[in-house]
């Protein structure tokens, strides 16, 4: 039995608390972020489930509802699992787009960014480098 006063952080730098504590934050925040962008890039397929039947629908809602649900594989703080299922759901989602329309790029709702053309650069230079020498 441990006295009242016992501390399992004793002899342990004060800098090494607060390195450990310092990291443990910055990976639930990472596996949060990424856990958030992947849910974001499913619900933006959300549009296509009357195109890819059943089993687009189960595991777009399959994986929503886990992620959501409060009882996880790991605890909630270690986004990992959840980012598992979203992952595994785009996945198969993407595969189902592909399988029902060949080599079409899946829509993602986005205006595509217009390319600005670099510095300096001109429409035609003025030489015609296809010809042969």
């Amino acid at each position: 039995m441990n006295p009242p006063d016992w501390n399992p952080f004793d002899g342990i730098p004060t800098w090494v608390l607060i390195v450990g504590l310092g990291l443990v934050v910055l990976v639930a925040a990472l596996t949060l972020w990424g856990a958030a962008r992947l849910l974001v890039k499913l619900v933006r397929a959300k549009r296509h489930l009357g195109e890819l039947g059943t089993g687009g629908k189960v595991a777009f809602w399959g994986s929503i509802l886990y992620t959501i649900f409060p009882i996880d594989l790991l605890p909630d703080p270690i986004y990992l699992d959840d980012m598992a299922v979203l992952g595994t759901a785009l996945v198969y989602l993407a595969r189902l787009w592909r399988k029902r329309h060949g080599n079409l790029p899946i829509p993602t709702g986005r205006k595509p960014k217009q390319r600005r053309p670099a510095v300096g650069a001109t429409e035609h230079s003025g030489t015609d480098h296809s010809a042969p020498r």
